[in-house]
């Protein structure tokens, strides 16, 4: 029990935190959605053949964030995570300038080149892999844990 006790305060040390801003102590009319509740900087991935994807993420639940996911066309790539996609409550996927509300996915691909940016509220806390589909390495995948 200790040993892993102590692993995961040693997984928790080593993933890097995309601290939001505090909670708001008074929402408003915007809610969740709020621009006190926002994430300073967005989450980036990068898909690009035989480099890594990213890095392991701490997330606060209840706290608004913006993944954007950039292919460099190497290679056709998708990342998939179906237990991370069920955790969060999506705002939107905006991909060349279109706006898309999606009710859940559980993977996204790219044929060439470009940019994918999701927006979403962390919700269910634990932990969460997203991955390179058919990969193994532990630089194909990236870990959220939401706390």
């Amino acid at each position: 029990m200790k040993t892993l006790f102590a692993a995961g305060l040693l997984a928790s040390a080593l993933a890097t935190p995309a601290v939001a801003a505090p909670l708001c102590d008074d929402f408003g009319f915007a809610g969740l959605l709020a621009a006190c509740n926002r994430a300073e900087e967005p989450i980036r991935l990068t898909l690009a053949s035989g480099e890594p994807l990213g890095k392991d993420m701490v997330l606060q639940s209840g706290a608004y964030y913006e993944l954007e996911i950039v292919a460099d066309g190497s290679a056709e790539l998708a990342i998939e995570g179906p237990s991370f996609f069920r955790s969060i409550w999506m705002n939107e996927i905006v991909i060349n300038k279109i706006e898309i509300r999606p009710m859940a996915i559980d993977s996204i691909e790219f044929d060439k080149a470009g940019t994918v940016t999701l927006s979403f509220i962390a919700i269910k806390p634990g932990s969460h892999v997203v991955r390179i589909p058919g990969t193994t390495g532990e630089t194909q995948r990236v870990t959220f844990n939401i706390q």
